[in-house]
């Protein structure tokens, strides 16, 4: 190629060279800061960690921000509201994570208002990342926080006699789909059948760092002492702020059983988008046992350190939330089955 070529080359890629920055910088204002949660519940959740964001707040205020609020609703699955195990008895598990693999979590806690804080403060306060059952309590309560009534909430007391009487467990897939009275109504059928449900967040702020939090009652009438992927690092949350994040909701053990955020996270550092990363943890559960992937539900969302996210699940019926600076909707996940 002599010169005359190569500046003529050179004088019509210069333009596409400006175009292609003008359009990623204008990408970056617009999507972020952004926040992402599982479920429609997620838009509440949303608009709550949005009050940070939207003042240059910091990500992991505003997943802690978003989780407290539904911790504080009263509903079947997040909180002090949520359906017992069953011997009656409520336990949460929660955790959050930081842009700097910062993590801390609690499994098992009881009578303790709002776990995700309880979580935080096992990040800031002790070399440990996880605390279960009367340790985790005995923190919370050294750490300033009250114990709560054990008492059921109404929603929860009606769904435990009807299980009671059926005593059994037979998880509904998206039976959160199916209920008549809003996102908080009792999540459960008249005969007792009853489902588990899980929030999960992801927010990246205006400096893009990325931060999560998940926050559970966990499955409706476990044994009592049973943990899901919600708290564990790695399962229910994953953040790496080089990549980005992902988190999950739906039948834990599956998820544990592909370490299922780590590796959605994984595929992203591999190259692939956020919708694509999740459908192929998806496709790793279903592989392992499509016929129990049939009777049984697992979403996963996730987010890139470019802002932008996608979510896949097993069946028909998961959703999730996106809140950003031109959105502010509820999406349908794609799915395999």
């Amino acid at each position: 190629m002599n010169r005359r070529k190569f500046l003529q080359i050179g004088a019509i890629t210069t333009p596409l060279f400006a175009v292609k920055k003008s359009f990623a910088k204008n990408f970056d204002q617009t999507t972020k800061p952004i926040v992402i949660s599982t479920w429609d519940s997620g838009m509440s959740v949303n608009a709550e960690a949005w009050k940070i964001l939207s003042t240059k707040g910091t990500s992991l205020d505003a997943v802690e921000a978003g989780a407290v609020h539904i911790e504080n609703e009263i509903n079947c699955c997040v909180g002090l509201g949520g359906f017992p195990d069953r011997d009656g008895i409520v336990t949460l598990d929660s955790c959050i994570m930081d842009h700097q693999a910062n993590c801390g979590a609690v499994a098992g806690l009881e009578r303790i208002k709002h776990p995700v804080s309880v979580a935080r403060k096992v990040m800031e306060k002790t070399p440990h990342v996880i605390l279960v059952g009367a340790g985790a309590q005995q923190f919370a309560l050294e750490n300033g926080f009250v114990l709560e009534s054990s008492e059921l909430s109404n929603e929860a007391k009606h769904a435990y006699s009807k299980w009671l009487k059926k005593n059994e467990y037979t998880p509904v897939t998206n039976i959160e789909n199916k209920k008549q009275n809003g996102p908080f109504a009792p999540n459960f059928f008249e005969d007792g059948t009853v489902n588990h449900d899980t929030m999960g967040l992801i927010a990246m702020d205006a400096r893009e760092n990325i931060s999560g939090a998940v926050t559970t009652s966990g499955m409706a009438f476990k044994l009592h002492g049973r943990v899901g992927d919600s708290p564990i690092i790695g399962a229910g949350l994953f953040v790496d702020n080089e990549v980005g994040a992902a988190t999950s909701s739906g039948t834990g053990e599956e998820v544990i059983r592909i370490c299922g955020t780590h590796l959605v996270v994984e595929f992203m550092r591999q190259g692939y988008s956020p919708e694509m990363a999740c459908k192929k943890a998806v496709e790793r559960i279903i592989k392992r046992d499509m016929e129990k992937a049939k009777r049984l539900q697992v979403g996963f969302i996730a987010m890139n350190k470019k802002g932008q996210y996608g979510a896949y699940a097993i069946q028909k019926g998961f959703l999730f939330s996106v809140k950003s600076n031109n959105e502010n909707q509820i999406h349908p996940s794609k799915y395999l089955l």
